[in-house]
């Protein structure tokens, strides 16, 4: 076997088992990861995005088995995450993605105190967020614009609001399939195919990593402590957005 798919492979199911169980992440790490081995940008961006819907869909499937969907969360994630990823994913061919990368880490940074701070008081007095619509469609539109966000800004806001990080991390991966799905199809029509030579085997590779990692992850998600979860997805969010400004800079 060609020691790149190994690393590729590798990859894949480093960046699973982060984003099935703490819900986000894959894209970061893919592409930290795949950038690190020296491939090219243009390949590194098409082969995640392609591989993510795959790995998405046997995470979120995953989540689903191991009983951590809402499915009522779940329905409402759908349609608003897949509105937002079109509009990003069109907004994306005139306009930098990179110049509101900025902005996300901004906020993502101040949630991810707010979850640390919940986290470290073990209080839940704060109300579940309600208005999952606009949330969703945030989350879609910086995703397609900026690479990535809709695991860090969807799941980061249900759990700051007090939702259960288990059953939002679950939902969150299944309607992510939904989601990026949408947005390959889009950006497919809109700027057409990458040569397949470039991408394939990092496609392989991280489909084969992501699909190995995918069912651990949901165990792991279902089995560690509501607080734990926090603690993990406070500092992960806050790790990354410092990394996010530090590179805008």
């Amino acid at each position: 076997m060609d020691k790149h798919i190994l690393l590729f492979i590798a990859a894949g199911f480093i960046a699973q088992i982060i984003d099935g169980a703490l819900g986000m992440a894959y894209g970061v790490t893919t592409t930290t990861l795949l950038l690190s081995f020296g491939i090219p940008p243009a390949a590194v961006s098409a082969g995640v995005h392609t591989s993510e819907i795959l790995t998405s869909g046997v995470s979120g499937i995953s989540h689903l088995r191991f009983g951590n969907v809402d499915r009522e969360l779940f329905k409402k994630l759908l349609i608003p995450g897949a509105i937002g990823g079109i509009l990003g994913a069109y907004i994306l061919t005139s306009v930098r993605g990179e110049l509101i990368k900025p902005f996300v880490a901004v906020y993502l940074l101040l949630l991810g105190l707010s979850i640390l701070s919940k986290a470290i008081r073990s209080t839940s007095n704060s109300k579940p967020v309600t208005r999952i619509f606009p949330l969703a469609v945030i989350g879609g539109f910086c995703d397609s614009v900026g690479g990535g966000g809709w695991g860090p800004i969807v799941t980061s806001t249900l759990v700051a609001g007090g939702n259960s990080p288990r059953y939002t991390i679950g939902s969150v991966n299944l309607a992510e399939f939904f989601v990026s799905l949408v947005q390959a199809g889009t950006f497919i029509v809109l700027i057409g195919m990458l040569q397949w030579q470039t991408t394939g085997r990092i496609i392989i590779g991280l489909v084969i990593g992501g699909v190995i990692a995918a069912p651990f992850a949901a165990f792991i998600c279902q089995h560690i402590p509501r607080r734990t979860l926090m603690f993990a997805v406070a500092l992960l969010i806050i790790v990354l957005s410092v990394r996010t400004i530090c590179l805008a800079f």
